[in-house]
C-alpha cells in the first residue's frame, strides 16, 4: 500500500536533504550547493553534490542521485515505505496503520503479492529449520561453523520431506493455486501432482537490494541430486540481474567488493568480517550482474574456487567484468578449493593477507595461459609471447596499452621494445588495435542520433529546472508530448503541470517513482552537466538550439507514426505549424 502523495510531500518537506545527509557524509559548501566524498562508491575527490534549492543530491562519479528519500532508500537498504516512515519519525508526522486484509490483497499488483508469498514462505523455512522437523537441517548448518546469529541474519531455513506442507501452508494463509505456482514453489508431475518444489533442503532465501525476498537456492540433505535447487525464473526474480548476498554488501563500505560462486562461501565471508561478499544465483556471471556491481565498486576481487572449474569461471567473469569497465583480481585460495574452507583453516587475517595479495586479472589470464606452453622450448616460449601480444592488443587506450606492455615485458623478461614491436607487429596484421590517430577535432567518436535526442529531451529538462523562469517563453512550443522517451515525458508532464500552478519542486516528482532505478535517472534528468556559457548572445542560441532539437525530434516522431493514430495526426499538425514559428522566434533569457 503505497501513502498519500499530499503525506509522503509533507514528510519530504520538513526534512531538509542537506540535514539529513549531514548525518552520514561530510559536506562542504561549494557556491549554491555542499559537497563531499560519495557514499555509494570509493571516490578520493568529492563529487557528491547536494542542492538545497532542488532539495536534490547527485553524483557525477557513479549517478546516484534522488531525493531524501531515494538517499535513505540507497544509504539504509529500506524500501520506499520504510524510508518514508524513518523520515517520518524524524519529523514526528503520524502515518497511518496499513492493515493488509485479504481485499487490499486482491487488489494489490501481481507483482507485491509475489513478494508476499515469498516473504511467507521465509517464514515457514525459518520456522521449520529451529522447530524439531528441522534438526537434520540446523545440524547441517551448524556443522559448517555457521552461528545463530549468522543463519538468522540470512535467514536461512528448512524445507521437510513431506511433499506439500509449504503449499497447504499458503493456500491456509488465503494464497491461490495460480499464484503459489507462479512464485515458483510447487512443481507438478503426474505421480504427486501439485507438490513442493523444494523438500529435505537447507534453503537460502534470495534477497533483492532492499531486502525482498524474490527466490530461494536449497542445498539437499544426503547424495540426492541437483545438489543445490534454485527457484525459475518469475516476474521479481531474474537470476542474471541480482547477486546474493548484496543487500548486505552493498552498504559495506569497504571499497571493493569479493565475488564468490555459492551462498555458502558469501555466508562464510560476512560471518568473517568480509561483509562484501556476493555470489551469482546457480549461473554463470553474467553482463546483467556486473552492471549492478558496477553501481557500488570500482574494483571486484574473485574467490572462486581452486579447481578447472573454478578457474575457466573465474576467466569467464574478468572478461565480462573489463567490458563493464571494472577493475579484476584474482584471490589465490591454495592449498583450500573455496572461502569458505580457506577461512575455516587458516583465518580472517590469512585471508585479508590473501586479498591484498590478489593478482591482476591480466597476468592471472597469462598465468594460466602460460600454462599450455613449454618454457624451456624457445618455439613454444615464443608462440607464448605472441599469445601475449594478441592479448595485450585487447587494451584499446594507448596508455593503458603501453603501462602493461612495460609491466609485462618486467614480468617475463622479455625486451619491452621487442614486445612492444611483436604487440604493434600482431596489431598491424590483425587490425585489433588501430594506428594510434591524432584527432582532427575534439571529438572522439560520433554519438548515435537516439543519444543526441536523448541528451537534448534531459538539457531542457535540466535548464527549466536551474532556471524556472525560461518555462512561460517555451510553453507556447514545448508541450509533455514533446518528450518522446516514456520516462522523460512523466517527468515532464509533472514539472509543467507544477510550473502552471506555481508550485515548482522538482524534488518532490521523484518521490512518484518508488523504484530506484527510476529515481536515479529522474535525477539524472535534473542534473545533465549543461555547456559553460559566457555570454548572453552565446547561452541564449543554445538554449534556443535545444529547444528545437527536441521539438524537431517531436514532429520526426510523431510523422513516423501516423498511419490511423489520430493522437499522431494531431501532434503532427500541430508539431508542423509550432516548429516553423520556432525557427523564426528569438528566445531572450532576461
Amino acid at each position: 500500500m503505497r501513502y498519500p502523495e499530499e503525506l509522503i510531500e509533507e514528510i519530504r518537506m520538513k526534512n531538509d536533504i542537506v540535514e539529513v545527509i549531514s548525518g552520514y557524509v561530510r559536506m562542504q559548501k561549494k557556491g549554491s550547493s555542499y559537497f563531499g566524498l560519495c557514499p555509494f562508491h570509493n571516490e578520493k575527490s568529492p563529487s557528491f553534490s547536494v542542492s538545497p534549492g532542488k532539495q536534490m543530491y547527485y553524483c557525477f562519479g557513479c549517478g546516484a542521485g534522488g531525493n531524501v528519500i531515494t538517499f535513505l532508500m540507497e544509504y539504509e537498504n529500506a524500501t520506499f515505505q520504510e524510508a518514508v516512515k524513518m523520515l517520518a519519525d524524524r519529523a514526528g508526522v503520524s502515518l497511518p496503520e496499513v492493515e493488509y486484509s485479504e481485499e487490499m490483497r486482491r487488489k494489490e499488483g501481481r507483482r507485491a503479492r509475489l513478494l508476499e508469498v515469498n516473504k511467507e514462505a521465509a517464514r515457514y523455512y525459518y520456522y521449520l529449520l529451529r522447530s524439531d522437523r528441522g534438526k537434520i537441517g540446523y545440524r547441517y548448518l551448524a556443522g559448517r561453523a555457521l552461528s545463530d546469529e549468522t543463519m538468522k541474519k540470512f535467514g536461512l531455513g528448512y524445507a521437510d520431506g513431506a511433499g506439500s506442507d509449504l503449499t497447504a501452508y499458503l493456500k491456509s494463509k488465503g494464497y491461490a493455486d495460480d499464484l503459489i505456482t507462479e512464485s515458483g514453489l510447487t512443481g507438478f508431475d503426474e505421480k504427486r501432482g501439485v507438490h513442493d518444489k523444494f523438500w529435505n533442503r537447507v534453503m537460502f532465501p534470495i534477497q533483492d537490494a532492499n531486502h525482498r525476498v524474490i527466490g530461494f537456492g536449497g542445498r539437499v540433505m544426503g547424495d540426492a541430486k541437483p545438489k543445490y535447487l534454485n527457484s525459475p525464473e518469475t516476474a521479481i526474480f531474474d537470476k542474471s540481474r541480482n547477486l546474493y548476498g548484496l543487500n548486505f554488501a552493498r552498504t559495506s563500505r569497504k571499497g571493493n567488493l569479493i565475488l564468490c560462486e555459492g551462498y555458502m562461501d558469501v555466508i562464510a565471508m560476512h560471518q568473517a568480517g568480509f561483509t562484501q561478499a556476493v555470489a551469482s544465483l546457480g549461473t554463470a556471471f553474467t553482463a546483467g550482474q556486473a552492471s549492478l556491481l558496477k553501481r557500488y565498486a570500482d574494483e571486484v576481487l574473485l574467490a572462486y574456487d581452486s579447481d578447472g572449474a573454478g578457474t575457466n569461471a573465474a576467466l569467464r567473469a574478468i572478461g565480462i567484468l573489463r567490458e563493464a569497465g571494472i577493475r579484476g583480481r584474482v584471490i589465490d585460495m591454495k592449498p583450500y578449493k573455496d572461502p569458505d574452507e580457506f577461512v575455516k583453516n587458516l583465518g580472517a587475517e590469512a585471508f585479508q593477507e590473501r586479498m591484498d595479495q590478489a593478482q591482476n586479472s591480466f597476468f592471472f589470464e597469462l598465468k594460466i595461459l602460460e600454462r599450455d606452453y613449454q618454457m624451456d622450448d624457445p618455439e613454444s616460449k615464443t608462440a607464448f609471447h605472441r599469445e601475449i601480444a594478441k592479448k595485450l592488443c585487447g587494451f584499446e587506450e594507448e596508455v593503458e596499452r603501453e603501462n602493461y606492455i612495460e609491466s609485462v615485458a618486467r614480468h617475463y623478461h622479455i625486451g619491452y621494445e621487442n614486445l612492444r614491436k611483436l604487440v604493434s607487429s600482431y596489431a598491424a596484421r590483425t587490425g585489433l588495435v588501430k594506428p594510434v590517430e591524432r584527432p582532427k577535432s575534439t571529438v572522439s567518436s560520433k554519438p548515435k542520433p537516439q543519444d543526441n535526442i536523448k541528451k537534448s529531451q534531459r538539457l531542457l529538462l535540466t535548464w527549466i529546472v536551474e532556471e524556472p523562469k525560461v518555462y512561460p517563453k517555451i510553453k507556447p512550443y514545448i508541450r509533455a508530448q514533446d518528450f518522446t522517451e516514456e520516462l522523460y515525458r512523466q517527468v515532464a508532464d509533472r514539472l509543467f503541470a507544477g510550473l502552471e500552478q506555481g508550485d515548482f519542486n522538482p524534488a518532490s516528482i521523484i518521490s512518484a517513482f518508488e523504484e530506484e532505478e527510476e529515481q536515479r535517472a529522474v535525477a539524472e534528468l535534473f542534473n545533465t552537466k549543461l555547456s559553460e556559457l559566457t555570454t548572453d548572445q552565446e547561452r541564449e542560441k543554445a538554449f534556443r538550439d535545444i529547444v528545437y532539437a527536441v521539438k524537431k525530434n517531436s514532429f520526426d516522431y510523431y510523422s513516423a507514426r501516423m498511419g490511423s493514430d489520430m493522437e499522431a495526426l494531431n501532434q503532427v499538425i500541430q508539431g508542423k505549424k509550432e516548429l516553423e514559428e520556432l525557427s523564426k522566434t528569438h528566445i531572450s533569457l532576461q
